[in-house]
């Protein structure tokens, strides 16, 4: 009886993390990081990159502000959802997060700077989310289109851990699709500039990224 009692129990204790490693693990999400990056056509004077680091207001208004930097696109990436909306993304099953395109002048600024803006602009060391936003669709992200981007990304970000002696949360995977974000949010901060949540997290936000890189901001920002 005993030995029974022991079988059963190992056997339940087998089960239940079966159970839970399962749940930890999406396949799909596991599919895109490990899938070959798409490299989005670009010229000798422009070229788009991707990047999510919390609300895609804050980022926008950042990415807007940097001197090379023609336009920004809020919307969404990462994720295994077709055609995402901000409601479907606001319940974290679609797998995105709210990303921006940043479409740029390389010649006037280069890919290596839009990363050091990227881990500048942030707290790198909050886990999914950033500021009062909590949960995936708030987790940052880091796309690379090639491998040169890639190897640009892992060393500043092992640069980085190393200078705070913390683990950066950012997530690094291969870019696979941008989903514009509905019109309503492109140049929130521009068209509602006495929003509460612009007014208290996206100006501050912005403020100490000014304050950190005055050397790459535009004129009149």
């Amino acid at each position: 009886m005993q030995s029974i009692k022991i079988s059963i129990l190992t056997f339940i204790t087998v089960f239940a993390f079966s159970c839970k490693h399962e749940a930890q693990t999406n396949p799909k999400q596991e599919a895109i990081k490990n899938a070959q990056p798409v490299q989005v056509k670009s010229s000798k004077h422009e070229a788009k990159a991707y990047f999510a680091s919390g609300c895609f207001w804050c980022v926008e208004t950042i990415y807007e502000s940097v001197i090379g930097v023609k336009e920004v696109i809020s919307g969404y990436s990462g994720g295994h959802t077709k055609n995402p909306t901000y409601e479907a993304s606001n319940t974290g099953k679609t797998g995105h997060a709210e990303s921006v395109e940043v479409i740029y002048d390389p010649i006037k600024v280069s890919f290596e700077t839009l990363v050091d803006v990227y881990f500048g602009s942030q707290d790198p060391t909050q886990v999914n989310g950033q500021g009062p936003d909590h949960g995936s669709q708030y987790r940052s992200i880091i796309f690379y289109q090639n491998e040169a981007q890639k190897q640009i990304i892992v060393k500043k970000k092992a640069d980085l851990e190393q200078s705070l002696n913390k683990k950066v949360d950012a997530e690094i995977y291969p870019f696979q699709k941008f989903w514009r974000a509905e019109d309503y949010h492109q140049d929130y901060k521009k068209h509602h500039p006495n929003n509460g949540y612009i007014i208290n997290v996206s100006i501050p936000r912005y403020n100490a990224f000014k304050a950190k890189f005055p050397e790459l901001i535009k004129k009149n920002h």
